[in-house]
């Protein structure tokens, strides 16, 4: 076992999941704050590059891809063009409509996520407790730019996307998990390249910039995506998509601990909804690993073997 499957299972899913979505407000409004001087494609690369950059040494993408069969490269390629396509295009509907609606689209196909994969009335009412609480906490403001709501609801789309698959690159365990994002990481790098590069080189020369830029790639593509691959390994699909409801509340607190701006009676009820759903939530319990289960099976039938002989001896 590797490390970071010892690291995920030692530390609580949830906790992860805290840690990703602390990170998931601060990386877009980094990267916000360059869009006037890299431009929105220059730092969508700028993310993507930095982000590959520093999984390379770690995860090895070349012998990730080399040692992968065609299925597992297959989900890699994947993996990598959704990043890539979903990072450009969060950052396009964020150049031209408020950041709110924005995360209410995308949390949107979430939502159709988690309640695809519900099985339980209680977990149901968990998810309806859940909605209700974000929808009080987010102040959307329906946008009228038509390009806007376009890259908005591609990103709400390619991010339920990114969800289905991270979780299938997670079910070998974190480390797998991990060593294969990387790998991914850096095919969205070769897809996006020709498309971001040329903004993003106008910012080479100031070394503010480039820093700025690498800054967002680890708020935003390092730290919060391996924090979902621990998380991803212990959770099942439908759980991961109903703790997005979180996000929300993690900024509302953020911005009261950090900013003093202290949430009104409304954000506070809309936070306790969202906490009362996620604590009567009830994940069902993962299936085993084929290891796992050879190991329970052998146990089986050592047991079982030493029962007959038992019997035999009494006889």
């Amino acid at each position: 076992m590797t490390l970071a499957n010892k690291v995920a299972q030692k530390v609580p899913p949830h906790a992860w999941f805290g840690v990703s979505a602390i990170f998931h407000y601060l990386g877009p409004s980094f990267a916000v704050l360059l869009f006037p001087a890299v431009g929105v494609l220059g730092v969508a690369w700028m993310r993507i590059a930095s982000a590959a950059l520093i999984f390379l040494p770690w995860t090895k993408p070349w012998k990730t891809i080399k040692n992968a069969d065609t299925k597992t490269r297959l989900l890699l390629v994947g993996l990598g063009v959704c990043l890539a396509v979903m990072n450009t295009a969060f950052y396009l509907a964020l150049d031209r409509l408020p950041m709110s609606l924005v995360a209410a689209i995308e949390f949107v196909g979430t939502v159709a996520l988690a309640a695809y994969g519900l099985r339980t009335g209680r977990n149901f009412l968990a998810l309806f407790l859940s909605v209700i609480g974000v929808l009080i906490l987010i102040d959307v403001k329906w946008g009228t730019d038509p390009v806007g709501l376009f890259w908005a609801f591609l990103n709400g789309l390619l991010f339920v996307g990114y969800i289905v698959l991270g979780h299938r690159a997670a079910e070998g365990g974190a480390g797998g998990g991990i060593e294969r994002l990387g790998a991914a990481m850096a095919i969205a790098l070769i897809f996006l390249m020709p498309i971001g590069f040329l903004q993003a080189a106008s910012a080479f020369g100031s070394y503010k910039l480039v820093l700025a830029g690498i800054g967002v790639g680890v708020c935003s593509s390092v730290i919060p995506y391996v924090c979902d691959q621990l998380a991803m390994s212990r959770l099942p699909r439908a759980s991961f998509a109903l703790l997005l409801a979180l996000l929300p509340a993690s900024a509302t607190i953020i911005a009261a601990l950090v900013l003093s701006q202290i949430p009104s009676a409304k954000d506070i009820g809309g936070i306790f909804l969202v906490m009362i759903g996620i604590a009567i939530h009830k994940p069902k319990e993962a299936k085993a690993s084929p290891a796992k289960q050879m190991q329970n099976e052998t146990q089986n039938t050592d047991y079982v073997l030493a029962k007959i002989t038992e019997n035999t001896r009494v006889e």
